[in-house]
Formats: C-alpha cells, structure tokens, sequence
C-alpha cells in the first residue's frame, strides 16, 4: 500500500474538464490535499493557505502563469511551481524557469504521469532539506551544551580550591 502524503497542491486550470482530471489523477495516486482553481486570481486569493506545490497552466483567462508565478513567489519563496501547458514552445518553457518554475512539461498522453514524478521529486527533495536542518540544529545545540558543560567544570576547578 503506497503512503499518503498531506503537501498542498493547487491546480490552476481553466479548462474544468482538464482540472478535474488533473485533481482526479494525482488522488489516485495519493496526493490527497489538492486544491482545484479555474483562474489564476483565485489561486491568488487563496495563498494564505501556504499551498507546497503549485501546478497551472500557461494560458489563462485574466492574468497568465507567469503573472501568477511572480505574484505568489512575491508572498512565498518556497512554493514550486510545475507547468503543465499545451504550448509546445521552448522559449515559453525557458521563460517560466527564469522565473522560478521547478519544470514545464507540455501536455501530451504521458503528462500526468511525468507530473506525478515530478512532484514525488520535489517531495524527496523538501523531505532531505527538513532532515538537513534538523541535523544541523541538532548539532550546534550539542555544541552549546558541550560549552555549558566545559564552562561549569572550568567555575568548578576555579572556584573550588
């Protein structure tokens, strides 16, 4: 039995046949906290949940992906963006990494399943970077208690004649 995982993920799709999908396959295959968007001002909108992963298309109705890339990198850094667009254009694709997307991949029969795979990366990913810190903060508080114990012997002999 494969794992849940609980990682926010937007789907900005205007095209509600396509969301639906979209939405459909990824909780088939256990990402279970996905939201569904029509338009980027509404995923926009709802940044204040601190979504992990973002996936959308380039062409929307209103403002398009690159706008909604900028505005919600502009609030969280973090968010990893995964286009999934029909526009089969490399310098579409190489403008969106400029500006921060983690990939782009263009919609065709195996586009749901690179996504999958993409998002199962960003995961491993956040998952080694959290152990990282927790690591690294495990040692400097071994370090300070190093201190502490090594400055209480040092008072003991001092103090102690």
């Amino acid at each position: 039995m494969q794992e849940t995982n609980d990682s926010l993920i937007f789907v900005v799709e205007d095209n509600r046949v396509y969301n639906k999908l979209i939405v459909s396959y990824l909780k088939t295959n256990n990402f279970t906290n996905v939201m569904p968007f029509y338009s980027g001002e509404d995923a926009i909108n709802n940044l204040y949940r601190n979504p992990d992963i973002i996936i959308q298309d380039f062409l929307l109705d209103g403002m398009n992906g690159i706008d909604v890339l900028k505005k919600a990198k502009e609030q969280n850094t973090n968010i990893e963006f995964i286009f999934l667009s029909g526009q089969d254009n490399i310098d579409v694709a190489i403008n969106t990494m400029k500006y921060g997307a983690y990939d782009y991949i263009v919609k065709d029969q195996m586009a749901l399943k690179k996504l999958v795979n993409k998002i199962n990366k960003i995961q491993s990913v956040n998952k080694l970077v959290k152990s990282n810190k927790r690591y690294r903060t495990g040692v400097v508080w071994f370090f300070i208690a190093l201190a502490v114990i090594i400055l209480i012997a040092i008072l003991f002999i001092v103090l102690i004649p």
